[in-house]
């Protein structure tokens, strides 16, 4: 079983940044491919971006390209994503998710990944 604790969240000006994490823990450290996915108030919940296993290949929806990056440090059982160029549009919760160690590529659709933590708030302000 994986764990996630998602942190990082907080308030900022739109054109601000954060930079949130995610630390996977549990008896074994099986993450595989890990993702990041964000939900809204009205909306559903959307991906954002996801990073395979070893790091090498990432993907992002296209509202957060040029915007966002991916990235993990697996010594660490972290994964980050940095948010630059904060928009009022960004503002959600946003939660992070893994596939299992056997699922390690990247993928957009949320029923392919296994363990969710339980979210972290982002709110831009105008």
């Amino acid at each position: 079983q994986v764990q996630l604790v998602e942190s990082g969240g907080g308030l900022v000006q739109a054109g601000g940044s954060l930079r949130l994490s995610c630390a996977a823990s549990g008896r074994t450290f099986s993450a595989g491919a890990m993702g990041w996915f964000r939900q809204a108030p009205g909306k559903e919940r959307e991906f954002v971006a996801s990073i395979s296993r070893s790091g090498a290949n990432t993907d992002y929806t296209d509202s957060v390209k040029g915007r966002f990056t991916i990235s993990r440090d697996n010594a660490k059982n972290t994964v980050y994503l940095q948010m630059n160029s904060l928009k009022p549009e960004d503002t959600a919760n946003y939660y992070c998710a893994a596939r299992s160690g056997l699922r390690l590529g990247v993928r957009k659709e949320q029923k392919e990944y296994d363990y969710w933590g339980q979210g972290t708030q982002v709110t831009v302000s105008s």
